[in-house]
């Protein structure tokens, strides 16, 4: 409960980037699960059959591979569609691996005797690598509550290929400007305007959108004296002095295995120089730079 309401906090915060938090209702179905028993359970599930619940596309391809599937898996989609029936939902959104989900709650609501949700499905982005869809879990994801200069950077290493679906679906571009960009996609050769102007547009669209004009301004000064004239950031967080794979796990938040394989890798610079010892203890002063785009500075003692 202390984990889910902690998590609630960042849930919020960010949510709050988007919609009015204070003219919304915050609903937790702990409120209806937490004092069902048994008896529920049995009839919520008596209204529906194993064989509509496997027709799900993932379920499909996972028995064709003969890959289990448990039975809380079968259950989450009913549980799911019973969260709409007790907030009584007009519609419900999701992405489009979504769908079979969101139905449910449509089958739930009829089997009860509710007028029925419409569903509203969003596509699905692309991550920073540019392969996987866009999630925390797997460290390829934008953050809406990122610090500005942070979002500004990870923009930027958005893959070329992205930027027509990036613009459609996360700005307010217009549709000339988009069919534009696809033009000079096509035809680099003659294109009006580059690649990289074209991603610092998308990125000062969208730190616009969650941090202001100021802020955008900012990020793209200070993206621009980093990776173009070669400077340190203006600000930097400060660590303790230690061993440099202390000092990239803890300035870089990564595990110990991961601050091992950056160095070995010649991911990390100590002012500019590539150190690739686990042990090397860096200076008072000294700047270190773990991968593209984090740089850190050794504190006074």
């Amino acid at each position: 409960k202390e984990q889910i309401e902690e998590n609630m906090k960042n849930y919020l915060t960010e949510a709050g980037k988007v919609i009015d938090i204070k003219k919304a209702e915050i609903r937790y179905n702990s409120e209806w699960y937490k004092d069902k028993g048994v008896d529920f359970l049995m009839d919520l599930t008596s209204k529906f059959t194993v064989a509509r619940i496997l027709e799900r596309d993932d379920f499909q391809k996972r028995l064709k591979d003969d890959r289990d599937i448990s039975l809380l898996e079968i259950l989450y989609p009913i549980l799911q569609g019973y969260d709409s029936f007790e907030v009584k939902a007009d519609i419900e959104l999701g992405g489009t691996d979504q769908k079979f989900n969101l139905l449910m709650g449509r089958k739930v609501q009829k089997r009860f005797g509710q007028a029925e949700q419409d569903i509203m499905t969003v596509p699905l982005i692309e991550g920073l690598d540019g392969i996987k869809k866009m999630s925390k879990s797997l460290g390829n994801y934008i953050g809406l509550s990122d610090e500005p200069t942070n979002m500004f950077g990870k923009v930027m290493s958005v893959p070329d290929d992205l930027m027509v679906k990036y613009f459609t679906l996360l700005t307010d571009l217009s549709q000339d400007d988009i069919e534009q960009l696809k033009k000079d996609r096509l035809n680099p050769s003659i294109a009006k305007t580059s690649p990289k102007e074209w991603k610092e547009r998308l990125a000062l669209e969208i730190v616009r959108m969650y941090h202001g004009e100021k802020e955008a301004q900012k990020a793209r000064d200070e993206w621009d004296r980093v990776f173009s004239k070669k400077e340190y950031p203006s600000e930097m967080k400060e660590v303790g002095a230690g061993k440099l794979m202390d000092i990239v796990e803890v300035g870089g938040a990564v595990s110990s295995t991961q601050a091992k394989r950056l160095i070995d890798q010649g991911a990390t610079r100590i002012n500019g120089e590539v150190i690739k010892e686990w042990n090397f203890i860096p200076k008072e002063g000294d700047v270190v730079q773990i991968g593209p785009k984090t740089f850190v500075r050794i504190a006074s003692k």
